[in-house]
């Protein structure tokens, strides 16, 4: 009879348990999907990127689906998912209906994460230019350099030191969206190579034909993915683009 009773007990306050706890922490974990796919250059860091994102997600309450498998672009697929991640995407990507597809998923409330080449990408097509905020221009030699934080309250920046100094690779950019919210710029008298002057954008955010994107230029080299300050970075803009940070 003891033994009866404990056990309905033990029920008992696993139920009030459950109903008391927070929303936030019964919710379903939203879904990210990375897509790595190149057709120009390829960079050797893309899996550790990969490996990085998988880490925060565990981290951070999300679940990330990696492929390079562009046949994922279609409405059915992408409405599972509540961010998309180009992570150094190069060349012609997608196919024209998977292209619509994508257009769809953003103008639906969609969300985008441009990782360092998503800017290296789609050159024929207007709309992504406009949505990852610009496009690969150039780079000099990978480098040190010095980044100054221009907008330190979003949460891709928050934390950051307002002059960071750090070794990557540099792009310089062309047919910059003028729509931007620039958070992050280089400093190009701190290093050699610079095209773009004193207006030189390396990461910023922009609301976008019904969606959210943010791109960052950081993230050449392996040595990136397990760097605390630029895997902080990169989290602060996946959080944003989810809308669970603003």
């Amino acid at each position: 009879m003891k033994t009866l009773l404990s056990v309905v007990l033990v029920a008992i306050v696993a139920m009030c348990v459950y109903a008391t706890a927070p929303k936030k922490q019964r919710a379903k974990s939203p879904a990210v999907l990375v897509f790595s796919k190149t057709k120009g250059f390829r960079h050797e860091s893309i899996p550790s990127g990969i490996a990085a994102i998988k880490k925060l997600g565990v981290e951070n309450n999300f679940t990330v689906t990696a492929t390079e498998d562009s046949s994922m672009f279609t409405p059915d697929t992408l409405k599972n998912y509540q961010a998309v991640i180009f992570l150094s995407t190069t060349g012609d990507v997608l196919n024209t209906g998977q292209e619509a597809a994508f257009m769809a998923y953003m103008r639906k409330g969609g969300a985008f994460v441009g990782v360092h080449a998503a800017a290296d990408c789609e050159y024929n097509w207007e709309w992504y230019g406009k949505l990852v905020g610009a496009y690969f221009k150039s780079h000099p030699r990978q480098q040190m350099a010095k980044v100054r934080v221009v907008e330190g309250k979003h949460p891709s920046t928050k934390g950051l030191p307002l002059e960071w100094e750090r070794y990557d690779e540099w792009y310089n950019y062309k047919n910059i969206n003028p729509e931007v919210k620039v958070l992050m710029k280089l400093d190009e008298t701190s290093y050699k190579g610079g095209e773009n002057g004193d207006n030189h954008p390396i990461a910023w955010c922009h609301n976008y034909d019904g969606g959210r994107a943010f791109y960052t230029g950081l993230g050449h080299t392996n040595e990136s993915f397990t760097e605390p300050k630029f895997l902080a970075h990169l989290l602060g803009g996946i959080e944003y683009a989810l809308g669970r940070k603003k």
